[in-house]
C-alpha cells in the first residue's frame, strides 16, 4: 500500500460483539476476529476497524471504558490484541481501533476516586439540573450525586463526560494513543469526535428534542471550535510514528464544510461522511451531497451503514427493492473518489432486524426512552457464517442477540458459491477497484434521475429513476449491480449501476 494509504482505502468495520465468537459464550471476541481475518483479506478490504474491546462494565456495549489500556475478559486479553494486529499485518491488513475521549465509564478510577475536576460537575438550579441539555439516549443529560452536585453525561448516566479543559485529561489521552501505537495499531476511529469541548457557560439549548438536531444544527455541546486544538496535539503524536498512522473522526457536524474542519492538514486525516449516509435514494439529493463532499477538498469518505444506524437494505425500502438498491449503492459508493467504510454484514446484504424480542434488547436507548425507542440492536445482530448451527457459524453457542431464520440463506458459506450473490458483487467490485487507474472526477450529461460520472477512462452510471432507461452501448461492462438488457443499446432497469472502461 502506498503512502497515505487511507486516502483511497476500503475499511471494514467489525462490531466485535457480533462478528465471531471463539469461546462459545455467545459474544464475539478478539480470537474470533483473528480467526476470520483471512475472510477479510479475501474480501479485498485494506483495513479493519474494531469497535471498543477495552475493560468496561458494558453499560453501552463497551463505549463506557473503565481502563483504556486493558482488554475486557469478555473479548480476550492484551496478548490476543497483539496477536490480532500481527496476523492482520501478515495478511496485508491494517488495524484501526476505537478511542473514546468524550466520556469514561463511571467505573473509571478517576470517577471512582471522586476527581470531579476531571469531569463536568456543576451545581443545580435548586432541585433542577444546571441546564436543559438532553442525553442522546433520552432523558436529561445530568445526574445528581449524593452530595447534591450534578455531573454531565451526554449519553448514559454510566458515561460521565470528561473535562477537556483539565491538563491531566489531555495528557492521559496522548499517552493512551501512544500505548496503542506502540502495540502496532495503524490508526484510530475517534468516537464522538465532535464532543469533548462544550460552549462557555454551558448555555441552554432552549427546547426539547435536541437529539433530532444531531448533525443538522448547532448545539452548545457539540462541534465547538475548541476541539480542533485537541486534534492538533493528537496529530503531532500520530506523525511522530512511522507507517503513516491515521485517525478518522466520528463527527456529526451541521454541514460538510464544518465536517471538513476536522481534517485540516494539521488535524485528523478523515471524517465520516454522515451526510452521504443520511441521503435519500434519489438522484438529485445524491448528486448534491457528492458535490458538497468533494467541494470541501478534504479527503473524501463514504459510508452507507454502521453500528449506530438502521442497515441500508432496510433504509432503502427493504425486501427485494432494498436489496437491489443496496447492490447499486455499493457500486456507486466504491466508484467515488476517496475512502469507503463497509459495515460488517453489508457485503452479505443483511437487513435490519426489526422484531427482536423486548427482553433481549441491550441498547441503553431502550430503557432511557421509557421503552419507546428500541435502539440500535437491530443492526448489531451477529452475522451468519454458515446456514446451520445454533448461531449460524457465529460461534459454538447461542448468540447474544437471536438471528432471523431467513439469515441462513444469507450466510457467507451460501453466498460464496453464488456468482450473483451480494458477497460476490462486493468481492468483484473490490478486485476491480484495486486495479483500476482512476483519473479526476467529472460529471457526464445523463437522462433525468440518472447519475453518470467518469474518472479518467472509468465510468459509473446509476439509474435512480423508476423506469427502464435506454442508453447507447458503451462497450464491455466491467460490473453491473443488476441484470440489464443489451441489443445495440443498454436497457438499464431502475436501481441499477454499471461500471465500464473506455
Amino acid at each position: 500500500m502506498t503512502q497515505e494509504w487511507w486516502r483511497d482505502a476500503v475499511i471494514y468495520q467489525v462490531y466485535v460483539r457480533s462478528f465471531a465468537d471463539a469461546d462459545g459464550d455467545g459474544v464475539g471476541d478478539l480470537p474470533g476476529v483473528r480467526s476470520r481475518l483471512p475472510y477479510l483479506a479475501e474480501l479485498g478490504v485494506d483495513a479493519v476497524w474494531l469497535t471498543p474491546f477495552y475493560a468496561s462494565p458494558m453499560a453501552d456495549g463497551g463505549y463506557d471504558v473503565a481502563d483504556y489500556r486493558e482488554v475486557d475478559p469478555l473479548f480476550g486479553t492484551l496478548a490476543d490484541a497483539r496477536a490480532l494486529v500481527a496476523d492482520a499485518h501478515a495478511l496485508g491488513l491494517r488495524v484501526i481501533v476505537d478511542v473514546v475521549p468524550n466520556h469514561t465509564s463511571d467505573r473509571h478510577e478517576w470517577f471512582q476516586a471522586g476527581l470531579k475536576d476531571r469531569y463536568i460537575f456543576r451545581e443545580g438550579l435548586g432541585d433542577a439540573p444546571p441546564n436543559d441539555w438532553e442525553s442522546i439516549f433520552g432523558g436529561p443529560a445530568w445526574t445528581r450525586t449524593a452530595d447534591g452536585d450534578w455531573y454531565l453525561h451526554l449519553f448514559a448516566p454510566e458515561q460521565p463526560d470528561l473535562n477537556w479543559d483539565h491538563a491531566a485529561v489531555r495528557a492521559e489521552f496522548l499517552d493512551i494513543l501512544r500505548f496503542w501505537l506502540d502495540l502496532g495499531v495503524d490508526g484510530f476511529r475517534v468516537d464522538v469526535a465532535h464532543g469533548m469541548v462544550k460552549a462557555e457557560g454551558l448555555p441552554d439549548v432552549g427546547h426539547a428534542g435536541q437529539s433530532a438536531l444531531l448533525g443538522s444544527a448547532p448545539l452548545p455541546y457539540f462541534d465547538q471550535d475548541g476541539v480542533h486544538d485537541i486534534y492538533r496535539e493528537w496529530r503531532t503524536v500520530l506523525d511522530s510514528y512511522p507507517g503513516d498512522r491515521m485517525a478518522v473522526a466520528e463527527a456529526w457536524a451541521p454541514s460538510p464544510e464544518r465536517t471538513a474542519r476536522y481534517v485540516r492538514a494539521d488535524e485528523l486525516h478523515q471524517a465520516f461522511n454522515f451526510h452521504f449516509l443520511q441521503t435519500d435514494w434519489a438522484a438529485g439529493p445524491m448528486r448534491a451531497v457528492i458535490d458538497a463532499s468533494l467541494a470541501t477538498e478534504a479527503p473524501a469518505t463514504w459510508v452507507l451503514s454502521n453500528h449506530d444506524v438502521v442497515r441500508h437494505v432496510t433504509r432503502y425500502g427493504g425486501g427485494e427493492v432494498g436489496r437491489r438498491r443496496a447492490r447499486a449503492a455499493a457500486l456507486l459508493m466504491l466508484a467515488l473518489p476517496g475512502s469507503a467504510y463497509v459495515y460488517q454484514g453489508e457485503e452479505l446484504g443483511l437487513p435490519e432486524v426489526q422484531d427482536l424480542p423486548d427482553e433481549v434488547l441491550a441498547d441503553p436507548m431502550w430503557e432511557r426512552s421509557g421503552h419507546t425507542d428500541r435502539g440500535r440492536d437491530g443492526c448489531r445482530v451477529p452475522i451468519p457464517w454458515t446456514s446451520t448451527g445454533p448461531s449460524l457459524g457465529f460461534g459454538p453457542g447461542r448468540p447474544w442477540l437471536p438471528q432471523p431464520e431467513s439469515w441462513a440463506k444469507l450466510a457467507v458459506a451460501e453466498q460464496e458459491t453464488s456468482p450473483e450473490s451480494m458477497l460476490s458483487l462486493y468481492r468483484a467490485a473490490l478486485r476491480a477497484r484495486r486495479r483500476l487507474a482512476f483519473g479526476s472526477f467529472e460529471w457526464v450529461a445523463a437522462p433525468e434521475d440518472v447519475l453518470h460520472f467518469r474518472r479518467g477512462g472509468f465510468h459509473c452510471l446509476a439509474n435512480l429513476s423508476e423506469s427502464v432507461v435506454r442508453l447507447p452501448d458503451p462497450g464491455p461492462v466491467l460490473l453491473a449491480s443488476s441484470y440489464y438488457g443489451l441489443d445495440g443499446e443498454i436497457m438499464l432497469p431502475p436501481d441499477t449501476v454499471l461500471w465500464w472502461e473506455e
